[in-house]
């Protein structure tokens, strides 16, 4: 689901073996073939893949651009940087994308060509119009910004049923949910209020089978260390169980196979002001 996760607490340690194991959906060329046409990244184009995860596009992105170019790959998890270094990214920065500032020196404001971010940014529920001020502060004016995210909808059935779970053990799920899944308006009054037009933005419903430990071990990886993360593993692994089986009906199909409903919301904007 995601390329940039907060630290994480429990047993389920997020790392990116355990994310690339369970999670390779995120970076494979099927869902992702979309928004990496849309990105269409030219020799000497400057790019800043926001929520790089374990690095998989930003390679791809690196040999678009060639050696006359830039790609810098930025994320808030360590072990997913080191991954991405190691399959291969050459420019690396840790940061909360919230917040998004370089160290005097590093980099100049207004550098970048075209900022890029695939399944990362519904992480930033605590302040999404503060990655857009940060990215406004780091594109060339009439620089691109192509995403793709969770979108409103996105994991339907799911969602309402770790609220349920968490709700019957008298704890406030909408302050333990850490998922930001925007309507098109709303992410689209966003954009513009940050000085963005917005030349093309829509939902996509996509179904997404799950492979590795099914809707466990989704919720295992997503959930356990964000959503979960005020439990301890007994009752967390207990609402992971009740999740699972009421998920099944709708979820699990008969051979035995999971699958989500993701809902993207996917767009292209250019700075302007």
């Amino acid at each position: 689901m995601s390329n940039s996760l907060p630290a994480q607490n429990g047993t389920m340690d997020y790392t990116a073996d355990h994310y690339t194991k369970t999670a390779s959906f995120v970076f494979s060329d099927e869902f992702t073939a979309p928004v990496m046409s849309w990105l269409n990244a030219s020799p000497g184009d400057r790019v800043i893949d926001i929520g790089c995860g374990s690095g998989e596009l930003t390679v791809k992105i690196q040999a678009a651009v060639g050696a006359e170019g830039l790609v810098l790959g930025v994320d808030y998890n360590e072990d997913m940087l080191s991954k991405a270094s190691r399959n291969g990214v050459k420019n690396t920065f840790i940061c909360d994308v919230q917040n998004l500032q370089f160290p005097p020196g590093l980099f100049q404001e207004k550098s970048f060509d075209v900022a890029f971010s695939n399944a990362a940014l519904h992480w930033c529920k605590r302040n999404p119009a503060g990655v857009l001020e940060g990215l406004k502060r780091v594109l060339k004016d009439g620089g691109r910004f192509i995403c793709e995210m969770g979108g409103y909808m996105n994991c339907i059935g799911v969602r309402s049923c770790l609220h349920h779970a968490v709700r019957k053990r008298v704890f406030d799920p909408e302050d333990m949910d850490p998922w930001y899944f925007p309507t098109i308006e709303e992410y689209q009054t966003l954009l513009q209020t940050a000085g963005f037009r917005v030349d093309t933005i829509s939902l996509v419903p996509r179904l997404t089978p799950l492979k590795d430990g099914g809707l466990r071990g989704w919720l295992r990886l997503f959930a356990r260390g964000t959503f979960l993360k005020a439990f301890n593993d007994v009752d967390a692994e207990a609402i992971i169980d009740e999740v699972v089986q009421m998920c099944e009906i709708d979820c699990k199909d008969r051979s035995g196979n999971w699958s989500l409903m993701y809902v993207r919301l996917r767009f292209a904007a250019t700075l302007v002001c």
